[in-house]
């Protein structure tokens, strides 16, 4: 187990750097095209793959970093570049870790490759999890998965929301309810090949911020897939079944259920990370700005107000890495989050990217509010990170029941 330090070693140094000449020299000076443009920024990302970003073997090597800094580092540089064009370089992981965290070896060596092809035959995969109607509540999950016995296969009836690369993926991973009396217990993953019949493209989001991310609806009409598709096989299934069926009926089941949300939380930093690059971002071009620009014959980094807003943006963007870095690291090591820390850092970096981009808006004043300048984007941006992986409130909700010793629900 690594010890836990704040001093990274010469090849975390040197994968940072890299990222971030990409960041710099890639993705930010297509930025403001892309988010114009609200399409998939298929250019940026075959060249990411050509070099080695866009690649399983990249995100397979920052993901067993045994410090648990490799893919907060990888985030935050990359979202320090483009929160959008970032997120259709890395939705594909999205996806990946579904079948990483409930598949067999045989299913992972099948499905991962696939999803990502290679620098000549560019792939995408959409994890579909979020329907209209279950979001932050996926108790209230509706898409059905039904065994067909005759045949093996498993038939698929619903519809997924907020899907990135929804629609356009190569390879879909799909949740969905095969023992609706179980609640969230009742749920199992699905890979959905490529070319399947009955999986379609619904409406397609133009939304608020990250608009180089594609993000749509997944419409899910008698899917049959083959019975290997089941992440982890129908054995397993069956037997996670019984044992949730008899723990429900047991005095303690709910402390099941609260087991069961607490794995969720070790996502729950990456995401952290991702609000620290564009809160960095932000903070980085107001600084620059105040030392440059001048009125009343001075710069306006030399007034109080400034300076001090400036202060408290660099204070909460150190504060906030340092809560993802905890949580990365205890994740890696085994460490229980006993006090919700995978919440603590992704609320935390979440709200601080909403307003440090704020801030930066505020500092530039009327060229801020313009699309001239990037922080008006990165503020757009910025919103999601309270939105997706469970809200603010659902993150305090976490944190409060952890510490109170309430149930999780």
């Amino acid at each position: 187990m690594a010890e836990f330090t704040l001093e990274l070693n010469d090849d975390q140094k040197q994968v940072r750097d890299w990222l971030h000449g990409f960041a710099a020299d890639v993705m930010r000076p297509a930025a403001a095209e892309w988010d114009e443009r609200e399409e998939t920024p298929w250019p940026i990302i075959q060249e990411a793959a050509k070099i080695g970003i866009y690649s399983l073997d990249f995100y397979a090597q920052q993901y067993f970093d045994p410090t648990g800094l490799g893919i907060p580092l990888t985030m935050e540089e990359l979202f320090w570049g483009d929160a959008g064009i970032a997120l259709s370089i890395v939705g594909t992981g999205l996806a990946a870790v579904g079948v990483l965290a409930n598949g067999t070896e045989e299913q992972i060596g099948t499905w991962v490759p696939q999803m990502y092809g290679d620098a000549d035959d560019v792939k995408l995969a959409a994890f579909c999890s979020s329907e209209p109607d279950a979001g932050s509540d996926v108790a209230a999950m509706r898409t059905r998965a039904v065994h067909d016995e005759a045949t093996g296969e498993w038939v698929l009836n619903g519809t997924k929301t907020w899907a990135t690369n929804g629609g356009i993926a190569h390879v879909h991973v799909v949740v969905a309810v095969v023992d609706p009396a179980l609640g969230t217990k009742g749920h199992a993953s699905f890979v959905v090949p490529p070319g399947t019949p009955g999986l379609s493209q619904g409406q397609k989001f133009r939304k608020h911020g990250i608009r180089a991310s594609h993000t749509a609806e997944v419409v899910l009409e008698d899917v049959r897939i083959p019975g290997h598709c089941l992440l982890g096989g129908k054995e397993k299934l069956d037997e996670r079944l019984a044992r949730a069926r008899k723990r429900a009926a047991a005095p303690g089941g709910e402390r099941v259920r609260n087991a069961a949300m607490a794995t969720f939380e070790a996502s729950r930093p990456a995401v952290g990370a991702m609000a620290v690059g564009t809160a960095r971002a932000a903070y980085e071009v107001a600084l620059d700005y105040a030392r440059t620009r001048t009125q009343f014959g001075r710069p306006i980094i030399d007034n109080q107000g400034i300076a001090f807003q400036l202060a408290d943006m660099r204070t909460r963007v150190d504060a906030a890495r340092l809560l993802v870095w905890r949580a990365s690291w205890m994740a890696a090591a085994g460490k229980p989050f006993d006090s919700a820390e995978g919440s603590m850092s992704k609320l935390y970096a979440s709200e601080t990217a909403k307003e440090v981009t704020a801030q930066a808006v505020q500092i530039l004043g009327g060229n801020g509010y313009t699309r001239e300048y990037p922080v008006e984007r990165m503020h757009r941006d910025s919103a999601i990170y309270t939105i997706f992986e469970g809200t603010s409130e659902i993150q305090r909700l976490v944190i409060a029941r952890t510490l109170s010793g309430m149930p999780i629900r």
